[in-house]
């Protein structure tokens, strides 16, 4: 296995850059997730890596090698599609030793390396079967171990859970972990899915309009994102933004949403304390909102007053969608609690987790 390194990467489309002088560091035997939204880059920079796509500024290398003018046949990688890409006409074992026979690998080491594969996905069994009578999760399996055989210096995998229903998608992320700790491989993984992200990655990589925005591990992306983008786009449901100002009263500073007031704790507030009478973007998650109901000892400087707007009942949790005064958000309570549509509500912000960013660049203050 090998690392990657991206060094000042750059994909032109004409008059779109698809990919914006990217730089990345992936270490030899690390599970590497992109993520982003439709159209962000993460598909087009794993493309590069397998040199599906010339590059066209900037240097790329695996295992300490240029590889920039090396064919994709070359690189030493195994790619995982979305589509799985299995020849219809041959079974499971024909699927998998193929490549090996396009490389002219003696048959005796292509039934062990297909045997040894099968083995580790759980689909010996299906070696005569034909991809028609396979189910979904059993196809990318063998689109797996199509790439297992191979022992290739590094796995790129393009979102392929995507067509996937959503308790298969579960079984085969942990799956993938699994693989990942048994193989030791280096894998570069691209998925639109932010909850992949967290339960898969060593470290993330979160991009936006071909732009690489932040590069960490899941915890401190989720603790301490770089930017507005970054917070609302980890996390699920989503962190809450208000437009608001930083005011003083007496000795203490506060968020001022003008329909709700909430005390900034001391040690946040020596580093609010330049943004005195300053507009902010206060985000909160919503699982840092609690109803004042299942919390006796609400401190009353971080409790507000809303209208319950929506109810969605979880089951082990509860979505209360907000309103107070032009501020609409998400609110995750326990499941019990008393909350009826169209009534009011006491909720109890956890202001130890707010975070604060900058209302023109975006970027992160707190």
């Amino acid at each position: 296995m090998a690392e990657v390194i991206l060094e000042n990467v750059t994909k032109v489309f004409g008059d779109i850059t698809a990919v914006n002088n990217a730089n990345l560091e992936v270490e030899d035997k690390e599970f590497v997730v992109l993520v982003g939204p439709s159209g962000c880059g993460k598909t087009t920079t794993v493309r590069m890596v397998a040199g599906l796509e010339e590059i066209t500024d900037g240097n790329i290398y695996i295992g300490g090698t240029l590889v920039n003018d090396i064919p994709p046949k070359d690189r030493d990688i195994a790619m995982v599609f979305q589509n799985y890409a299995l020849y219809p006409h041959m079974d499971v074992y024909n699927n998998m030793a193929f490549g090996l026979k396009l490389r002219k690998f003696p048959r005796r080491d292509i039934g062990a390396r297909v045997e040894e594969a099968a083995s580790i996905l759980g689909i010996m069994e299906l070696l005569k079967r034909r991809p028609k009578q396979l189910s979904g999760g059993q196809r990318q399996r063998v689109a797996v171990g199509r790439a297992i055989v191979r022992h290739p210096k590094v796995f790129l995998f393009d979102e392929p859970l995507s067509n996937l229903d959503a308790k298969l998608r579960v079984q085969m992320r942990a799956e993938l972990s699994r693989l990942h700790d048994r193989l030791q491989a280096t894998i570069i993984y691209v998925t639109h899915d932010q909850v992949e992200a967290m339960t898969m990655g060593d470290r993330i990589v979160v991009m936006n309009e071909g732009n690489i925005l932040q590069v960490d591990t899941p915890q401190e992306l989720y603790d301490h994102p770089a930017s507005r983008f970054v917070a609302g786009f980890i996390g699920s449901p989503s962190m809450n933004f208000f437009n608001t100002r930083v005011v003083k009263i007496k000795d203490d500073l506060w968020i001022d949403g003008e329909s709700f007031k909430v005390r900034i704790p001391s040690d946040k507030a020596r580093v609010m304390e330049p943004f005195t009478n300053q507009e902010i973007l206060f985000g909160l998650r919503p699982e840092d909102i609690s109803a004042k109901v299942n919390v006796p000892d609400a401190d009353p400087d971080h409790t507000i007053r809303i209208d319950v707007d929506v109810v969605e009942p979880m089951g082990a949790e509860l979505f209360v969608y907000a309103i107070t005064g032009e501020h609409s958000f998400i609110a995750r309570v326990e499941p019990h609690t008393p909350a009826e549509v169209g009534k009011p509500l006491e909720l109890v912000f956890a202001m130890d987790f707010m975070h604060a960013f900058r209302p023109d660049t975006e970027e992160l203050i707190l």
